[in-house]
């Protein structure tokens, strides 16, 4: 494998899991309040539409649109993808904007979903699959939240498939990360909080904005020098610009914040 798709592969696989995670939050909160079984075919129905989405955009861009045009118009679209990870991850680092909490979000789906109603509880505690009612609240809310949070795994997974004519290897990265996401999901239960999210979406913006800037530069018909191995570089750009970032932006925040009292409380 060349160093370009290694680095594909990874950022695929990184967003993926980011997503995941978030949808696996919720799927869990329906599957604890409304029963597993509407739940996990929720989640089936969503994973199923995603895929024909992959397979009805991605193949024939990648197959249609040449490759220096695609490879412009989706770079350009990996750095609008990138550069807002990367804004919101430097963000939370430098403690500007809060950081994901999934245990919130858990408890706040949990609430939502919970209407006191002895019915609901049976569902949810029903002992075994076989004699778990259907719920139609409980199917709707796990497909939505699979559904939204896969549509930008879908959208990554094309554009990054198709602008490298790797369909198929960003489709299977992505894949691989919804296995390992469910399977950590059911072993740890509810312990998404552990779950180092933030540092993960950071890396993601740095590769996609790499990515980025390399496939609007070759599609342009810019030269990179050693090819491929300037991805690397890219990234080491970006990552270290993205620390500096965080570290000026969380010394300047406490002062600016002080001086906002200040100016309030004369």
């Amino acid at each position: 494998m060349t160093t370009s798709t290694v680095v594909l592969a990874l950022a695929v696989f990184g967003a993926s899991a980011v997503e995941m995670v978030e949808a696996l939050t919720i799927v869990t909160a329906a599957g604890v309040t409304r029963g597993w079984r509407s739940a996990l075919e929720g989640s089936a129905a969503a994973a199923l539409v995603l895929a024909a989405l992959v397979i009805a955009v991605g193949v024939p861009l990648a197959r249609l649109v040449p490759i220096n045009v695609l490879r412009v118009v989706i770079g350009a679209l990996l750095l609008v993808l990138g550069l807002d990870w990367l804004r919101k991850a430097v963000l939370r680092a430098s403690g500007h904007k809060a950081l994901h909490d999934e245990d919130a979000i858990y408890a706040k789906t949990v609430a939502d979903l919970s209407d006191g109603s002895a019915e609901a509880r049976e569902g949810a505690g029903a002992g075994s699959w076989r004699h778990a009612r259907r719920d139609a609240t409980g199917f709707t809310v796990a497909f939505k939240g699979v559904f939204l949070e896969g549509m930008e795994v879908v959208l990554i997974v094309i554009t990054l498939g198709a602008g490298s004519g790797h369909l198929a290897l960003a489709a299977a990265a992505a894949a691989a990360a919804a296995v390992v996401v469910s399977i950590a999901g059911y072993l740890v239960a509810r312990q998404l909080s552990e779950v180092p999210e933030n540092a993960m979406k950071l890396g993601v913006g740095v590769m996609l904005t790499s990515f980025g800037v390399f496939w609007v530069g070759e599609g342009s018909g810019l030269r990179w020098p050693g090819s491929d191995l300037m991805i690397l570089v890219l990234v080491a750009v970006f990552a270290a610009t993205a620390a500096v970032l965080s570290l000026a932006m969380r010394r300047i925040g406490p002062a600016r914040r002080a001086a906002a009292a200040d100016v309030g409380n004369p």
